[in-house]
């Protein structure tokens, strides 16, 4: 199950039903299975507060992810904050919404396994982002 919700910011004009084939079909690809997935739209103010409280971080973010995969199935929480993604498309000058799924992408792929703690390993979640918007694309 994929939940899409907003907390304090306007809900994004995504093609929910889309996403949610594209997430299934990434996990999928992994060979994983979906457990629960909450995607959570929010202001800069709304994850500074939770980066601040869960991870004792003092900056802003695009995303925070919330692993809580068991087994094979990939279960988690996705906090993105729609600030930080506009501001980034327009410092990467890329559309709004190609950057929102890459960093939808991003957090799926940390549940999947990935990490981006090095610079190799920034590299190869980079390349996998890119392999699934590619994907993306085609659906």
């Amino acid at each position: 199950m994929i939940e899409f919700i907003s907390e304090d910011i306007t809900f994004p004009s995504i093609d929910s039903t889309k996403l949610e084939k594209w997430i299934l079909h990434i996990i999928r690809n992994h060979n994983l299975f979906l457990g629960s997935l909450t995607i959570l739209f929010c202001s800069d103010k709304y994850i500074l507060e939770a980066n601040r409280k869960f991870l004792n971080h003092d900056y802003y973010t695009d995303i925070i992810t919330f692993d809580y995969c068991e087994n094979r199935n990939v279960s988690g929480d996705l906090l993105i904050s729609l600030d930080t993604v506009l501001s980034n498309s327009k410092q990467y000058e890329v559309d709004f919404l190609d950057e929102l799924h890459r960093v939808i992408i991003h957090g799926i792929l940390h549940l999947v396994g990935f990490d981006d703690k090095t610079a190799e390993a920034r590299a190869i979640i980079r390349e996998e982002e890119n392999k699934s918007l590619f994907i993306l694309q085609t659906l």
